[in-house]
């Protein structure tokens, strides 16, 4: 039976995960222990009450999330923080979190899973930070109408703003929050970005800069990496695993 630490090394390698500056807080890694064996992985999106309650449930006990719990720590262990800690404790599930690392990740990253799942290749890093890119741009060809259409059969909810050039030539990605992105697209000779959500302002400057910005949810667009990773644990320790959903719309 592979134990805890083996497949905790594995995600950290894997992920590259000392590579990274993350937000202060984020404390990628193993953030909650269980007794040291591992029988079942399961994926979610985010650390709460119910994806630990839904964990526990189906026999998971080591959950990998892509927002972890730290984001404001310390806080007490109080109210709904016990019971986040109470569930994986008695559930004896370890978590672990992997935020920007798993965006980044040129293969089982959100950002390069987004493009290759519209039939792009990645060609060139986006968004570097402390020399690590956490987004990526996609050669492209075609209409903005075509891109549209495909994101539109891919995810429930589509916000098109189209104020950019018809044709497309490359396409930026940013999964999750894309406000950071925003200003870089004119830099980097790029007028159309897939992301997840942004702030109301970018709508005014996107008819200022004439960008295509399309936002299809902040959690839908950062399913991907957490289930690549599970997948691709589970087939090298030969242990199954499961999506934990939660059918965020946000």
């Amino acid at each position: 039976m592979p134990t805890l630490q083996s497949l905790v090394t594995y995600c950290d390698r894997r992920t590259r995960r000392a590579a990274f500056k993350d937000a202060p807080g984020a404390f990628n890694g193993l953030q909650v222990a269980n007794d040291g064996r591992v029988t079942k992985i399961g994926a979610a999106v985010d650390a709460g009450l119910v994806p630990f309650q839904k964990a526990v449930a189906a026999g998971v006990d080591f959950l990998i999330v892509h927002h972890g719990m730290y984001w404001d720590m310390p806080r007490p262990l109080t109210g709904p923080v016990y019971d986040r800690i109470a569930t994986l404790i008695q559930g004896n599930c370890a978590l672990y979190s992997n935020h920007l690392p798993l965006d980044g990740h040129p293969e089982i990253g959100n950002n390069a899973l987004l493009a290759r799942q519209l039939g792009l290749r990645p060609t060139r890093p986006f968004l570097v930070r402390d020399g690590e890119a956490i987004g990526c741009i996609a050669d492209a060809s075609g209409s903005r109408a075509r891109l549209r259409t495909r994101l539109e059969a891919l995810y429930p909810r589509v916000i098109a703003i189209e104020c950019g050039g018809a044709t497309l030539r490359a396409v930026a990605f940013c999964s999750g929050g894309g406000g950071s992105a925003v200003p870089e697209l004119a830099p980097a000779g790029v007028d159309t970005l897939v992301t997840g959500e942004l702030r109301e302002e970018f709508f005014n400057r996107a008819q200022e800069e004439k960008l295509n910005l399309y936002l299809c949810g902040h959690y839908a667009t950062e399913v991907h990496a957490v289930k690549a990773l599970a997948a691709e644990l589970a087939k090298k320790f030969k242990l199954p695993w499961e999506f934990i959903a939660t059918d965020n719309p946000l």
